[in-house]
């Protein structure tokens, strides 16, 4: 008789350009977790997923009978739940700050993007131009420390990274010689193993 494959119990929902379903994805990556990853399109949209999401969208996470439908919560659910390696650290203070960080990246970047992304003209060039600013001015941070304020990968990288990955497609050009500290934190990122996994069809033809 044939083989069966053992489904996992985990499923992830996922948008395959959509910067919040790649952050967790990264994590699932990092931690190499089993999970059934299923990509939600408007031509390919789950009936199951308005039962088990009020707000019928993704990211969701649905592991056994547990349903997540923000993205924040699933890290920081992921990252307990499959504590090695951590991606927060261990002492109270470093790890609030941590999420301070994510809230920070939440409130002022993530809002850019999508403006880029769905805004009017006059409204994406302007929160291009802002973010571009922006990027450029957190490039020092990274001349002392390998990865976002810390020695190691943490869930903040995993929330910064979608957004670095997709500036091609933004329309956004950093400009090399100011920024040398951030591009080579992005290659840091881009290159590990995690990161590489975490990326699906769609957002690896972002940059070939």
């Amino acid at each position: 008789m044939g083989v069966v494959a053992k489904r996992s119990s985990m499923i992830f929902y996922s948008g395959g350009t959509d910067h919040f379903s790649h952050r967790v994805r990264i994590v699932l990556a990092e931690k190499g977790v089993a999970v059934d990853i299923l990509e939600v399109t408007q031509d390919q949209h789950p009936e199951e997923l308005a039962d088990l999401n009020p707000y019928n969208s993704v990211p969701t996470l649905l592991d056994r009978e547990l349903v997540l439908y923000e993205s924040k919560v699933m890290m920081e659910y992921l990252d307990e739940r499959f504590p090695h390696p951590p991606l927060l650290p261990v002492y109270p203070v470093a790890r609030a700050q941590s999420r301070l960080w994510m809230h920070r990246i939440e409130r002022e970047w993530c809002p850019l993007v999508e403006q880029i992304e769905q805004g009017a003209k006059k409204e994406a060039d302007k929160a291009r131009k802002e973010l571009r600013e922006s990027l450029v001015g957190i490039s020092p941070i990274f001349e002392d420390m390998a990865f976002f304020m810390s020695e190691e990968f943490t869930l903040v990288d995993c929330c910064l990274a979608p957004i670095l990955w997709r500036l091609p497609a933004l329309g956004i050009e950093l400009p090399e010689k100011q920024v040398a500290p951030l591009l080579g934190y992005m290659e840091r990122v881009f290159e590990r193993e995690g990161f590489k996994a975490s990326l699906s069809e769609r957002e690896r033809e972002m940059r070939s």
